[in-house]
């Protein structure tokens, strides 16, 4: 016998309407943002989450003082390029291109970054065509224009400065590249692709140090920073930033070796040179007086072997030079300059923009497997 009770059967849940989920989601929405607005500001930054710290003072005639905390996680990036932006310029120039029969004028943009505020400019050698650009022009963030002249250049080294009759420029703050250690924060601000991208910024990591790369037959660049963050051809001149702003080498994209490698040029190789320049507004390199080549080169050039495994050997002695004048000879291979080794002509060039006429240095010398010291006392070239 079935015993059925009508009045107490099971009945199904109603299913609910779609406008109970729509609100469930609202109310959540709701208490989720009243926790953001005021919980994490109060609570998790500073407590948990670091908070970041952005701020800027002083005078426009000075550098732009933004102060960047460099343990912060949060929007690094971005204050580095409100502190530096401003000190960055465009820079474009004309030069003449001659053929056989005809010539014509080529134009040609980079970057630069203001180092003094009375005008004046870091940038790379090759971006003012190694001396030879008829025309610069400096265009600056307020979009104004200012004629520049070349007041050093340095085509080894791929390192110019460029002066503008300005003052009260924005002044990027100069960091320490010894200091530099790979993994660390980088940040390129240039203009990429022209000025229609200006001050274009982008950010990686130090993947590199002490890099050197073949540019020409005649050319080795040494002591490069490398980094991943992007440098296309209008970035040349532009800085390489560290986490708290300073600028700690000027990008080049002469060298063009793959993706994903882009190269600096430290800038404590040129603060010796800035100086003078700021100080005389001129500078004036020093020499040795010899023409010569890096001991591995001679070596395979000449089919002989030296008693020195490094260092640059003397070849020609030129009458009158400091060299001859401290008693140099042909076949002496330099290995220091004071307590500066030497490796190849370039790093020669870097270690003799620390000196200035007048002064001396002792060179220590590898003569027929003899090691002798020489003084050299420099004068202008």
């Amino acid at each position: 016998m079935n015993d059925y009770n009508y009045g107490n059967y099971y009945k199904p849940p109603k299913r609910r309407g779609i406008f109970s989920y729509v609100l469930v989601a609202l109310i959540a929405g709701i208490i989720g943002g009243l926790i953001s607005a005021y919980v994490a500001p109060t609570y998790l930054y500073g407590k948990i989450i670091p908070t970041p710290e952005i701020y800027s003072e002083g005078q426009p005639s000075m550098m732009n003082s933004v102060t960047i905390n460099p343990v912060e996680g949060i929007n690094v990036v971005a204050a580095v390029a409100t502190k530096a932006v401003s000190s960055v310029v465009g820079i474009t120039t004309v030069q003449i291109e001659r053929d056989f029969f005809w010539s014509r004028p080529v134009e040609g943009v980079g970057s630069g970054v203001v180092v003094n505020s009375d005008g004046y400019i870091l940038t790379n050698s090759h971006v003012i065509g190694d001396g030879n650009a008829q025309e610069i022009q400096v265009l600056f963030e307020n979009g104004e224009k200012i004629q520049g002249s070349v007041l050093w250049y340095d085509a080894t080294l791929d390192l110019a400065v460029v002066k503008v009759n300005a003052s009260n420029l924005h002044v990027a703050e100069l960091g320490d590249s010894d200091q530099v250690i790979v993994g660390e924060l980088a940040v390129a601000i240039g203009n990429p692709l022209g000025l229609d991208f200006q001050r274009t910024v982008t950010s990686g990591v130090i993947s590199g140090l002490h890099r050197s790369v073949q540019v020409n037959q005649y050319n080795v660049m040494e002591d490069l920073i490398q980094t991943d963050a992007s440098i296309n051809p209008g970035n040349s001149g532009g800085p390489l930033l560290n986490s708290i702003g300073e600028v700690i080498g000027i990008n080049t994209a002469k060298i063009q070796t793959g993706e994903g490698l882009g190269f600096s040029i430290p800038i404590n190789l040129v603060k010796p040179v800035l100086e003078e320049i700021i100080e005389e507004g001129s500078f004036k390199n020093v020499y040795i007086g010899f023409t010569g080549s890096e001991v591995q080169i001679y070596e395979v050039q000449m089919d002989t072997e030296l008693p020195a495994d490094y260092g640059v050997v003397a070849i020609e002695i030129l009458p009158g030079s400091p060299a001859a004048d401290a008693g140099l000879r042909s076949l002496d291979v330099i290995t220091y300059v004071d307590d500066e080794q030497v490796t190849s002509m370039a790093n020669l060039r870097k270690i003799l923009y620390n000196y200035r006429i007048g002064e001396s240095a002792e060179l220590t010398i590898n003569r027929d497997g003899n090691i002798r010291k020489i003084t050299v006392r420099f004068k202008e070239f």
